[in-house]
């Protein structure tokens, strides 16, 4: 285990995998480079060392053949909570009371499937050393940035600033999301939604981690992306190169 483990906390990756969804059906085993989706996001929690339990969260039985696949946990969550209408927070609020010993739940989504085990490790480490009770990843994105047609990050009435020297805006990209049970569940018990619970916090990824799998065309991308990237040994780092005139 990592070093924050010394606290004696009990961490828990909780891995959510709805068997329907409306806009690419079954997408989480949707293959990508000839693995199913969702198995990224398992080896990814389980490689981070991180974690007490790794365990998949789903409404049907299928994943629990996935989980056995990987050698981690499933567990069965209510029919009512595998619909679309389904809210994130019940979801997690459910999870939590089946696993009350866990001190803090970590959500890795499925359909982020660049998501590294060295990332996941990295937002742990923060949540916990910052004394986080929930946070969510996002992308920082430097670029003029409009709300209801007026100025977030720039001003009108001054020289157009270069995008360097904007403060960032920040995306949520769910990449990971993660809370203190105990915060979590005073706060939906009481006000009936709490992700945004406690002390929040927010940790910026990267833009591979940020890319989120919703529909068809996504996948595609995501699996010519991860074919031009991985080899058999493993991920391979990426060097700028430049035209020979460079030179």
């Amino acid at each position: 285990m990592n070093k924050v483990k010394k606290d004696k906390l009990k961490i828990y990756a909780m891995i959510p995998a709805r068997y329907g969804s409306v806009r690419l059906k079954m997408k989480n085993l949707a293959l990508i480079n000839n693995t199913p989706m969702i198995g990224y996001a398992i080896q990814a929690a389980i490689k981070s060392n991180m974690f007490d339990r790794v365990v998949v969260n789903s409404e049907h039985e299928i994943f629990k053949s996935i989980a056995s696949r990987y050698n981690v946990d499933f567990y069965h969550r209510p029919d009512n909570l595998g619909s679309s209408e389904a809210k994130s927070d019940s979801i997690v609020a459910d999870f939590m009371n089946f696993y009350p010993e866990a001190d803090i739940v970590v959500w890795i989504n499925p359909i982020s499937p660049f998501q590294t085990q060295k990332e996941i490790s990295d937002v742990v480490e923060y949540f916990v050393q910052n004394n986080l009770d929930s946070l969510i990843t996002v992308e920082d994105k430097q670029v003029h940035c409009n709300y209801e047609n007026k100025p977030v990050n720039y001003d009108k009435n001054q020289l157009f600033a270069q995008t360097q020297s904007l403060k960032p805006v920040q995306l949520f990209v769910y990449s990971i999301m993660m809370w203190r049970s105990d915060k979590f569940l005073l706060d939906f018990f009481r006000n009936g939604h709490a992700l945004f619970c406690g002390n929040f916090g927010t940790y910026p990824v990267s833009k591979l981690s940020g890319i989120i799998v919703k529909t068809a065309d996504d996948l595609k991308l995501a699996d010519i992306l991860m074919r031009s990237i991985v080899e058999e040994s493993g991920r391979v780092d990426y060097e700028v190169q430049y035209d020979d005139l460079v030179k």
